[in-house]
């Protein structure tokens, strides 16, 4: 697996991770939270087997990007977060970073 399919794959793992905070409730609720501790766990694994190769600072952005990106997005359709124009403008401003940072990487 190259760094930047692992590097995708920590993103991923971190959108799941976040999305199961709300769901622990205060990490009170057993299968939740063995799920975040799972996601999370494999989130970091596969984040540091990409700075193997990658910046840090790069792997970084993209890595909490991804997460910022797809977290809001689970907002929106599964806890009836706002999604105002605003804030999808942003949304997709951080997509054009997260492009950006890729392009100009070795």
């Amino acid at each position: 697996m190259t760094a930047w399919a692992y590097l995708l794959l920590a993103g991923v793992l971190e959108v799941g991770f976040a999305s199961m905070i709300k769901l622990t409730d205060n990490f009170t609720k057993l299968v939740p939270t063995i799920i975040f501790v799972i996601f999370a766990v494999s989130s970091f694994y596969s984040l540091t087997k990409a700075v193997d190769t990658l910046p840090i600072g790069t792997a970084y952005a993209i890595w909490t990007g991804i997460g910022a990106f797809g977290t809001i997005i689970i907002g929106i359709i599964f806890y009836n977060e706002p999604a105002t124009l605003l804030r999808l403008f942003f949304l997709f401003t951080l997509v054009a970073s997260i492009i950006g940072l890729k392009l100009v990487s070795n």
